[in-house]
């Protein structure tokens, strides 16, 4: 496989402006590819748009910026539109955006919360993957959709969390089938815990961000890691992956002793890791 199998392919990618994604987008324009930045934070995104240019400079990269709230269908559509009014064609969606939750389900207050998390999470993913659809079948391109071990699996104050990650298997894994045909090759990618700050912005029982992480950063995969990862399945157009030992364990657990794997999941949560 060629070191750079992303250069000169139109990539919009979600979630742009921080943690997993903004690896994702630095990672991609070291490669040479041609960059739709989305997120809802203008300056963050331009940020990392610069950087980008900056970056993959020397491989031909471009990047331009594209304000996104994904859990509106018709900025989707414009930021599909925008990319593919940029560069000429569409080759790859990664499907990143993604809002986490750290409160037991009998302590909300109300479910709003939920509601924006299935919004972002799973809609969002859903509204792009549709408008990017016409132009990903004519280059024969790629999604890449980045979920969660909890789409694998129930975990503890993540239920509202875990239901929207759970839909985007089921429903990237359907849309995997209708497009065995057609080219267009869908990656599902299963991280663990990433230190990305996103819990920092996590859904509390009163449905506002936690404002700081209840999980040790320092003892989980980089955001760098993740990116690579989640960069090398998509290049070999892997139908998945799950990025831990623990995580793939953890899949014939629940198979052979379901009752083991909840308690697995209840020890991660309250060790924080």
């Amino acid at each position: 496989m060629s070191g750079a199998p992303f250069r000169g392919l139109a990539v919009l990618l979600t979630g742009a402006s921080s943690g997993i994604g903004r690896a994702l987008a630095r990672q991609l324009a070291e490669q040479g590819a041609w960059l739709a930045l989305a997120a809802r934070t203008r300056d963050e995104l331009e940020e990392v748009a610069a950087e980008c240019r900056a970056a993959g400079a020397a491989a031909g990269a471009r990047a331009v910026a594209i304000p996104t709230d994904v859990a509106d269908e018709a900025q989707c559509r414009a930021a599909v539109e925008r990319a593919v009014a940029e560069f000429g064609r569409l080759d790859v969606l990664v499907a990143n955006a993604g809002i986490s939750m750290w409160a037991r389900f009998d302590a909300l207050r109300d479910l709003e919360g939920l509601e924006r998390i299935m919004r972002v999470n799973y809609f969002g993913a859903v509204y792009c993957a549709f408008h990017a659809l016409p132009h990903l079948k004519r280059a024969r391109g790629r999604i890449v959709a980045v979920s969660s071990l909890t789409g694998k699996t129930g975990v503890p104050t993540r239920t509202g969390y875990a239901a929207s990650k759970h839909a985007m298997a089921g429903f990237f894994d359907s849309l995997r089938i209708e497009l065995a045909d057609e080219g267009v090759s869908v990656t599902v990618v299963y991280p663990g815990f990433v230190a990305t700050g996103v819990r920092r912005h996590a859904v509390g029982p009163d449905g506002r961000p936690l404002g700081e992480s209840p999980v040790q950063e320092s003892k989980v995969m980089t955001p760098d890691e993740c990116a690579r990862l989640t960069l090398r399945a998509a290049a070999r157009r892997d139908r998945e992956l799950v990025m831990t030992a623990r995580g793939r364990v953890g899949q014939w657990l629940k198979l052979i002793a379901p009752g083991l794997t909840d308690r697995i999941a209840r020890r991660a949560i309250e060790e924080g890791r």
